[in-house]
């Protein structure tokens, strides 16, 4: 079963991403902010990171780039969650290490097409 990392200072988005990651067979832990989830990382390395791009203190930007410094940083698929499609900022969290992103609010639909499940070629082996 693959690993999941949900960091997010919303408890809803939270609990909603959690609860869709779960259905979709990934074992999810919560961080509340992006110190938390570097945290978690270093702690144990996730399959799949779901970042909250506008967090408190660390940016959604900061946070992938210290998770890509981390040995094995490398690994994660990363998922950002956004509330406006900025094409300057999508292409700095392309260039930190960010996989693909999601517009909020999102739904199970949505995040299992940006992972490739159900699909030939999922996002992440």
């Amino acid at each position: 079963m693959k690993y999941g990392l949900v960091v997010s200072d919303s408890r809803v988005i939270r609990v909603i991403a959690r609860r869709i990651f779960e259905e979709l067979q990934f074992v999810t832990d919560e961080a509340e902010d992006g110190i938390a989830g570097l945290r978690a990382c270093r702690e144990k390395m996730p399959d799949l990171v779901f970042l909250d791009w506008a967090l408190p203190g660390m940016s959604g930007l900061e946070c992938v780039r210290g998770l890509r410094a981390q040995p094995n940083g490398a690994r994660p698929f990363v998922l950002a969650a956004v509330t406006e499609l900025d094409a300057n900022e999508i292409a700095l969290a392309v260039a930190a290490g960010v996989n693909d992103y999601v517009m909020k609010p999102f739904d199970r639909a949505a995040l299992a097409v940006r992972l490739g499940i159900g699909q030939d070629h999922p996002a992440f082996a």
